[in-house]
């Protein structure tokens, strides 16, 4: 079976790509904007394009049976139009290439922010109707939740059986945006705790999401196993104190732990202070806090995730503990590598 995973270089797709070689497929093919040499040493192939070129999207996904859709925008500020362009357009376009092609299965790479509606999300499923907030506090959340209806209305068309994955907060080693953003805000004493410190979050190790696609795509090829155009919620099924591991990630880095708290209606103040100086200076830069930051910092959201357990039989195969002792020794090798 020849695969295509969108955004094949990135964080979550190196480790899909790696997972997809040791469970025994061999013909892999990635897209992505820029050239990978070191996955082409693997025998990888590798094609260059952006997703919101029809074109080039069909160029890859021809003579695909399956589709692993992870290329994304992400981020917590920007444009509309950039997120739209990517994450609807895009998403769009790999649809319709899909259908065009006769892909049979077709996973997308969602998020549990399409249900972001500003308050609390305390173990809630996949009931949960889609958010309204994120319009106006999130392109990302917004934008990912258009494509995620897009995706999964468009289930049975053409042939294309579709599923989207929803895993929060995905961190581990490769990781180059969350775990390095936070860990330059600590050694810069410019990380503060928003809010009581108190919020229940959960979090995904990556090679636990990397195990949940191959998983949806068993299911997906299993006739009897009615997954087609739903979503899961997947994490690592045991929620955080998001502050307090916070600050364990720091102790075993050696760096000082996060003591200053500021309110989270501040925080959130100071969001939309910067959000507008941001736009009114033409600043691309992400801000150092936004509102939609302000409320993923201080509020529960962590999910039911039993739906993925029964229907994909997913159970994460490496547990918060141990994740967290591979990426303290991936980033301390980092660390050593760079001063060499």
């Amino acid at each position: 079976m020849k695969v295509l995973v969108t955004g094949g270089s990135g964080f979550l797709g190196r480790h899909l790509v790696e997972y997809l070689r040791k469970s025994g497929y061999k013909d892999i093919r990635i897209l992505n904007r820029s050239g990978c040499e070191d996955l082409q040493k693997t025998g990888v192939e590798v094609y260059r394009g952006d997703i919101a070129n029809f074109q080039q999207i069909c160029e890859a996904v021809k003579g695909c049976e399956a589709v692993f859709h992870v290329a994304a925008k992400a981020g917590v500020f920007g444009s509309y139009i950039s997120y739209y362009k990517t994450n609807v357009v895009g998403t769009t376009n790999v649809v319709k290439a899909c259908q065009k092609y006769q892909v049979r299965y077709l996973i997308y790479t969602s998020s549990p922010s399409v249900v972001f509606n500003g308050h609390p999300l305390v173990n809630v499923d996949e009931h949960t109707a889609y958010g309204n907030m994120s319009k106006y506090l999130s392109p990302y959340a917004y934008t990912k939740m258009l494509a995620e209806k897009f995706v999964l209305a468009s289930n049975g068309q053409e042939g294309v059986s579709t599923l989207a994955l929803r895993p929060h907060l995905i961190w581990g080693p490769g990781d180059n945006h969350l775990i390095p953003s936070i860990i330059k805000a600590a050694q810069k004493r410019c990380l503060f705790q928003v809010g009581e410190g108190i919020n229940w979050v959960d979090i995904s190790y990556v090679k636990n999401v990397a195990q949940a696609h191959l998983l949806a795509l068993s299911a997906l090829k299993n006739e009897g196993n009615r997954v087609a155009g739903k979503a899961y919620f997947i994490s690592q099924g045991e929620p955080v104190q998001l502050w307090p591991w916070i600050n364990q990630l720091l102790r075993r880095l050696n760096i000082p732990e996060v003591r200053i708290k500021i309110p989270a209606s501040f925080a959130f103040c100071l969001g939309s202070f910067f959000e507008l100086f941001y736009k009114i200076l033409c600043l691309k830069k992400q801000p150092p806090m936004t509102r939609f930051v302000a409320k993923e910092l201080s509020q529960d959201h962590y999910f039911d995730i039993s739906a993925a357990k029964m229907d994909l039989h997913y159970v994460p195969q490496i547990s918060t503990e141990e994740g967290l002792e591979k990426l303290v020794e991936w980033l301390k090798k980092q660390a050593i590598s760079r001063n060499i």
